[in-house]
């Protein structure tokens, strides 16, 4: 079995040659603040002799300064930063492990062979190189994306929204009867529909050119700038995983409305409705607010019907809409691109 310290070396990029005082020294910060910039990183904290810390670490905590002292961000600006690429590394970081998991395995229980795990360091030695700059590509990519619409929500803070709401479409597609699925299936299969499940939702949000917010297991919550392409997602989606036999079909709410983005969710009432609205479909459909209802009326693509009026806790009465395709019509056919 391969040296877990020489594998770790290997994917640090570096040695660990360094305990937290060196490191504290050589990057010219405070022991508190590389304690705080650690956490938020979501690294464990190690007692101060122990040899952790490579020559990218410092290098780390030295770009994190010279931030700072350019006066770019505040501390508590660097220690939300940071947190944010913590996190979201977390996450991937994991996904990836379980991935080569896979490739090593077939059942996730078993431990996988010294010969399987040595293909895989090596495998990494020889292209790591060339998996980085994907990371990279990719967060520019959505970094992009995200300062479109940054600068869209900049628009209407000054056309009178002061509380920097901006317009959306947004939707939940959540699968039905997951407790009780839940139940019925090995853990290994429930892994699996519920990756199918994220998988087919997240490729039909990014082509009909909508947002992934996030991911709850059973539910997505997505979002669009437009109505047409809110309801072209909602309803692609119910579609496909009720063309799926093995998986629970899904219920989608939508709303249009204002809502705040923050750290790169959604929050506001039209947010709430959404997810109020999900609760009342029936599997494979498609439950919309009177506001979206409006805004598609005009469009010879759908049909909205008009179900009774319901009381919600919190939101008060509200008039939910069942949307559906016009007869004729099929799916709107993504750009190429």
């Amino acid at each position: 079995m391969p040296d877990p310290k020489e594998i770790e070396e290997l994917l640090l990029g570096g040695e660990l040659r360094y305990n937290r005082v060196d490191a504290v020294r050589l990057a010219g910060v405070s022991r508190e603040f590389s304690g705080r910039v650690w956490r938020a990183f979501g690294y464990p904290s190690m007692p101060d002799e122990t040899v952790a810390y490579t020559e990218g670490d410092i290098a780390a905590l030295d770009r994190i300064r010279r931030l700072m002292d350019d006066g770019v961000l505040d501390e508590e600006g660097v220690i939300r930063l940071v947190r944010a690429f913590g996190q979201t590394m977390t996450r991937l970081a994991e996904w990836q492990v379980s991935l080569l998991h896979s490739m090593l395995t077939q059942d996730p229980h078993d431990t996988p062979s010294a010969e399987a795990v040595q293909t895989i360091v090596d495998v990494a030695e020889k292209h790591i190189g060339e998996f980085e700059p994907l990371v990279v590509h990719a967060w520019r990519r959505q970094l992009a994306a995200a300062g479109t619409r940054a600068l869209a929500a900049a628009a209407t803070r000054e056309n009178g929204d002061p509380a920097g709401r901006t317009p959306a479409t947004v939707g939940f597609a959540d699968m039905v009867s997951f407790t009780q699925v839940s139940r019925e299936l090995e853990e290994i299969e429930l892994a699996r529909i519920v990756e199918w499940f994220e998988e087919t939702a997240a490729d039909i949000i990014a082509s009909c050119g909508g947002r992934l917010v996030k991911t709850l297991g059973d539910e997505v919550l997505f979002s669009a700038e437009t109505p047409e392409v809110g309801a072209e997602i909602a309803l692609t989606v119910a579609a496909a995983i009720q063309d799926e036999t093995e998986v629970p079909d899904v219920r989608v709410g939508v709303a249009h409305g204002p809502v705040v983005p923050l750290m790169g969710d959604l929050f506001g009432t039209t947010v709430n409705l959404a997810a109020r609205l999900t609760s009342m479909a029936r599997p494979g459909s498609v439950v919309i607010d009177g506001e979206l209802a409006a805004r598609l009326e005009s469009s010879r693509a759908y049909e909205v019907t008009r179900l009774v009026r319901r009381p919600v806790q919190g939101l008060g009465i509200i008039q939910p809409y069942v949307l559906r395709r016009a007869a004729g019509t099929g799916p709107a056919a993504p750009d190429a691109p």
